[in-house]
């Protein structure tokens, strides 16, 4: 059987082989939990009898119980982990230093300048024959140098080679720390989920790495399945298994229909137990993660085992997918990935337009540097001087034309940006690392910077805006509304049993309240927090719920109801003694209320509830206690007759004609930080919308607390049903015309389902009414938010309330679920478009004027004023040590002050343009002026036409000094890009700025008086460096005086930067999710990729439904492998992107075959 090869391969990866098959003393092996898992359905429930007798006959053999759990025994938990595995996926291997280091080395201009150096490396050796060649080798050999000099010919080319090593070491440092940040960052993620499991009777909390086979884990609404199982005993369950299946439809489990639970898939609905029986790369997740490489085996291991396996299907069946998709499949889907994701962030799509403009320009300019430099040589010696081509003399003529080409690369590499991506990098890690301070968990680096340009914040109320502690604060008992909860005395006995015991059993056994840790401190809330105020309220009445539900335990419960987002209700049915059935309901008051027909009075007896006494109920009850900000749940209760029993599956029939017991006020007090986080929004344009399930008065009334709507301002509040009774058309469909009326007054949305939630997201978004898009942040709690924090922006997840689901979807995990902590989250955004603001504008200051005078100098006298190795040292200076100085600077309230930026403003504003212009005219006439005065002006040897090899002068060294103390002052002033005048404002607030300033300083010294010839420098006296210091200091009187011209006097400063209207942003105007727009270049590498993978992935899919014919075995089985592989590969990469579409378009041939 070709499954069985398969998982025989994967038995490999175990510490123990499945074939020491009982060796832990466990009655069954790995292997035969692997094929039990293999099963679905009836036949999985068949192969369980067949085998085990039922549940409790597999739990012994897996010497577990299935009410009390593991016992917990450390050495017992071992040996589970020695004989079963680790719940822990090994990772892939992180890259090494060296590999850093050659991927560095891959940049085209470090190559060009690498073979531009030897060459000059190996010319400088050669000497002309003969002694008076020199002479007839014209201007080559000119002012040939003394003995010393000619030997230190070498030293420019070793120069610019120990350079190139210096920059590639810097970079592949870098690189080297944001992956083990990345690590860092997805390590913390991991550790953040824990999961409930039975162990000695109790249930705790455990790390999902610590779950073991044998272990009984509680499994409900929302969680995300950290291991196989066999579900033991469920409520109502439904699972998405689509992340495996690709099924969208959600999968009924039951004990006795299908109890097979996988890890990676959700729960929808419900809750259970259920025994782990497969952990690690024994679970279908780490099967997958091992067949897409990730695995523990190296690369030579898998080779070897490929050709080891090359016998029978599986190894058919396995080995196109590991070579055409496991190897470059992953690394091209992760790139893939990666791209589809930066789509969504503003900054990345103007930085790499501008880079591109800039590299153009760059390569213009050194092109053309290149051909002057060698066409005026050419003129001057075979034209004008009419000197003949000497043979001897070739390497001397070669060795010029490769100074010209060292000179036009340098200046190809100071044009380009290659600090860009650094400073970015840099920017982003330090504010993730900072944010994790301030409660923010970022999951994708650039959420971190669109969160900057958001315009609108979509919030949750539960937990969000209030505490979530929640507190029964007032109820209607036995027809008397208590505006405070009453003595237990005052209400009927009969009516506070059926209370009691409504509220004790109909709710999840895990919430629990537990006495204060502290003394004078509240009482721990465990669980759902709704559930723990019905609790509280038990409490405040003087009664007990443990006793209750010990009398009926979570097994005996006869059918549950869970509350889902359609039913807004639970229920939960018991057997009575004498054989009928009562079920218990509670839910939002006006739903339950409207399927009530009967109300208990005073003495506790039912009455008849007609609809007239609904209304007055409403309107005396239920709106006053919302308007007062409180949420009103209904409990009620309906009995049954035993025989015959009820259509349990009938739903609308069961859940109706209900007795209201009680209706109950719950209180979820606003909390204190957010109002002020609130007007902080406003006052930086971020309009904050209210997006609850709860009453529309309720909604109102908090809404008003936190200052998000203002009585007397034009807003709307409305509920779900209205929303949609706006935006639909009569077919029920959704227009953007009609949307586009209701949400820019729309504060808050009340009654709202996970629908709502996504359709105002998208309507938001794609609304064309302001001239810039709406940026839209979304917070998130449940499983059904899913859907609207993919689609925005920025999704928010709730590190505490949140679901595994919830957080999976989500861009930033909010780790103590406050809204304060979104407003951090802007502030860092705007300072990371801030901080390369800044970089961008000292470094195109900096590539201008380098530029301009390595053109204009090589021109002019044939050799630029900067040399090569000098260049480079510029290089490092500007993109590397700048990079980390300004992207380090921490955020300030001032950021708040202002509008978002959006995403057509250009990078470059006109103030950054205006600033660029002004200081780089600054040092071109300063390094012009020096350049051709100079030398009168210092009373010095002039530098200019030195010939070949000659010592580097003092007046070019001067130039060259200047140059850089001008940057270093320009650094200072780039702090500021809005114009303000104060640049040492909060200088000492940043330690790496200084530290950084002043070590450039230092090395400046040291290069200048003791780099010598592999520097071109020579040492200056105190005087000379006393006057490059004032010309530098200038930069900042030069930068006051640039300040004070105001930017409506410079018209032409207002296209700058700008992006180009047709292609605004990479996927801008079709954010949806199959459309990407992609840079154009990477959009033509992209295509022959997916062609050719497609072509891959379409031979593999023939070869093996041929193969899978030949070998009879079950080719539905493979076919659900492979297509989960795909999908597991988007959920593990953890990329909410479409960067899988064209992977899974390729894949979708393949299911016609299927169904044959």
């Amino acid at each position: 059987m070709g499954d069985l090869t398969n998982s025989d391969y994967y038995a490999k990866n175990q510490r123990n082989d499945g074939s020491s098959n009982h060796e832990g003393g466990f009655g069954v092996s790995v292997m035969e939990l692997r094929e039990l898992m293999e099963l679905r359905g009836s036949e999985a429930v068949v192969k369980i009898q067949e085998d085990y007798g039922d549940m409790d006959g597999l739990c012994q053999r897996l010497k577990t119980s299935p009410t009390e759990g593991l016992t917990g025994d450390v050495t017992d938990l071992d040996k589970r982990k020695e004989v079963y595995g680790e719940n822990l996926i090994p990772p892939k291997k992180p890259k090494t230093f060296l590999q850093l280091v050659w991927e560095a080395l891959q940049d085209v201009t470090l190559i060009i300048l690498e073979v531009a150096a030897l060459i000059s490396l190996g010319l400088s050796f050669y000497q002309p024959p003969g002694g008076d060649s020199g002479e007839s080798c014209g201007t080559a050999a000119a002012g040939a140098e003394d003995e010393g000099e000619a030997e230190a010919g070498w030293i420019e080319g070793a120069a610019i080679l120990l350079s190139v090593v210096c920059v590639v070491l810097v970079t592949a440092f870098n690189d080297w720390s944001k992956e083990k940040q990345f690590r860092g960052l997805q390590n913390r993620i991991e550790q953040e989920q824990k999961f409930q499991v039975v162990r000695g009777a109790q249930v705790i909390q455990l790390p999902v790495a610590g779950i073991v086979v044998g272990d009984i884990a509680q499994i409900k609404y929302g969680d995300l399945l950290p291991a196989d199982g066999v579900l033991i005993q469920g409520n109502d369950l439904k699972i998405d298994e689509s992340s495996l299946t690709g099924e969208s439809d959600h999968v009924k489990k039951a004990a006795d229909r299908d109890p097979m639970l996988l890890s990676g898939t959700h729960v929808m609905e419900g809750s259970g137990r259920m025994l782990v029986t497969a952990v690690g790369v024994n679970s279908q997740t780490g099967i997958i993660f091992t067949l897409l490489g990730s695995g523990e085996p190296g690369e030579e291991e898998k080779k070897e085992k490929k050709v080891k396996k090359q016998d029978g299907a599986a190894a058919m069946e396995m080995q196109p997918l590991k070579s055409a998709e496991g190897g470059e499949m992953e690394e091209k889907e992760k790139k893939k990935a990666n791209v589809s994701k930066k789509e969504k962030s503003v900054l990345q799509g103007k930085l790499t337009k501008l880079a591109v403009q800039i590299g153009k320009a760059g390569l213009v300019m050194s092109a053309i540097t290149v051909i002057i430099l060698v066409l005026y040589f050419a003129v001057d010696n075979f034209v004008l001087q009419k000197r003949p081509w000497l043979t001897e003399c070739t390497p001397i003529y070669v060795q010029y034309f490769v100074k010209f080409f060292i000179i036009g690369v340098t200046v190809l590499v100071v044009a380009v940006p290659e600090g860009l991506p650094l400073a970015v990098t840099i920017s982003l890690a330090y504010s993730v690392k900072k944010m994790m301070k301030d409660n923010n968990l970022v999951r994708h680096l650039d959420a971190c910077e669109t969160m900057g340009n958001a315009t609108t914040i979509c919030s949750d109320k539960t937990g969000t805006l209030t505490t979530n502690r929640m507190t029964a604060v007032a109820c209607y008992v036995g027809d008397v509304h208590y505006k405070e909860i009453p003595d237990p005395g005052l209400l009927s006995v009969k009516s506070l049993d059926i209370l009691v015991n409504a509220i004790s059993l109909n709710s999840a056994y895990t919430t629990k309240i537990l006495p204060a840790t502290k003394e004078g401190g509240l009482p721990i809330q465990v669980g759902n927090k709704t559930e723990c105020g019905l609790l509280g309220l038990v409490l405040d009445l003087k009664r007990d719920y443990q006793p209750v539900r010990n009398q009926i335990p979570e097994e005996k419960l006869y059918k549950v109801y869970t509350f889902n987002s359609v039913r807004k209700s639970m229920s939960t049915v018991i057997k009575l003694p004498d054989g009928s059935f009562r079920m218990y309901s509670k839910g939002a008051s006006e739903i339950v209320l409207k399927k009530c027909t009967k109300i208990l009075n005073q003495e506790g007896e039912p009455r008849v509830f007609r609809p007239r006494d609904k209304d007055e109920m409403v309107k005396k009850v239920i709106e006053p206690m919302a308007c007062d900000g409180l949420r009103t749940i209904c409990v009620a209760f309906r009995d049954f007759p035993g025989d015959p029993e009820p259509l349990w599956d009938n739903e609308n029939d069961i859940l109706n004609e209900l007795t209201a017991v009680c209706v109950v006020g719950i209180e979820d007090p606003v909390r204190p930080e957010v109002p002020s986080a609130i007007v902080r929004c406003q006052r930086a344009g971020i309009t904050v919308r209210m997006v609850t399930g709860d009453n529309i008065n309720t909604a109102r009334a908090i809404a008003i607390k936190c200052g998000i709507i203002h009585p007397g301002e034009d807003f709307l509040c409305i509920d779900g049903k209205e929303f949609n009774r706006r935006i639909r058309n009569e077919k029920g469909e959704v227009e953007q015309e009609r949307m586009d009326k209701v949400w820019p007054k729309l504060r808050v949305l009340a009654r709202s389902s996970p629908t709502d939630k996504h359709t105002l997201v998208k309507g938001i978004i794609d609304s064309c009414l302001t001239d810039q898009r709406q940026v839209v942040a979304v917070t998130g709690d449940g499983t059904n938010d899913g859907p609207a924090l993919k689609k925005a922006d920025v999704g928010f997840a709730m590190g505490i309330a949140g679901t595994d689901v919830a957080k999976e979807a989500s861009d930033i995990i909010l780790t103590d679920d406050n809204f304060s902590s979104i407003v951090k989250a802007v502030m860092w955004g705007r300072n990371v478009y801030d901080s390369i603001s800044k970089f961008l504008q000292f470094q195109l200051t900096v590539n201008v004027v380098a530029v301009i005078v390595a053109f204009t100098g090589a021109c002019i006298t044939q050799d630029s004023p900067l040399k090569a190795v000098q260049m480079l040292w510029v290089n490092l200076i500007m993109d590397t040590f700048a990079s980390l100085a300004l992207a380090t600077e921490p955020p300030t309230e001032a950021l708040l002050m202002r509008k978002p930026y959006g995403r057509n403003k250009p990078l470059i504003s006109s103030t950054m343009t205006k600033n660029i212009l002004g200081h780089g005219i600054y040092q071109l006439v300063i390094i012009f002026s020096l350049l051709f005065v100079g030398e009168q002006i210092f009373d010095i040897d002039s530098g200019r036409h030195a010939p070949l090899h000659s010592p580097p002068s003092e007046h070019y060294t001067i130039i060259f000094n200047t140059f850089v103390l001008m940057q270093l002052f320009n650094e200072i002033n780039a702090r500021k890009i809005h114009g303000e005048r104060n640049v040492f404002d909060g200088i000492f607030r940043n330690p790496i700025f200084c530290s950084i300033v002043f070590g450039t300083f230092a090395i400046q010294i040291v290069i200048v008086q003791f780099g010598g010839k592999p520097f071109s420098c020579t040492p200056l006296d105190l005087e000379k460096w006393g006057w490059c210091t004032f010309l530098g200091l200038g930069e900042l009187v030069w930068g006051q005086v640039i300040a004070t011209i105001p930017n409506s006097k410079l018209r032409f400063l207002r296209g700058a930067g700008q992006l180009t209207k047709k292609n605004e942003m990479p996927g801008d105007e079709d954010m949806n999710e199959d459309n990407e727009e992609i840079d154009h270049a990477e959009r033509e590498l992209r295509r022959g990729q997916v062609l050719w993978f497609r072509g891959l992935n379409r031979i593999q899919t023939q070869i093996d439904v041929v193969n899978t014919f030949k070998s009879g075995s079950s080719y539905q089985g493979q076919l659900r492998r492979q297509s989960s592989t795909t999908s597991q590969n988007q959920d593990v990469t953890n990329v909410s992107s479409p960067s899988h579409v064209s992977l899974s378009n390729a894949i979708s041939p393949t299911s016609p075959a299927g169904q044959c």
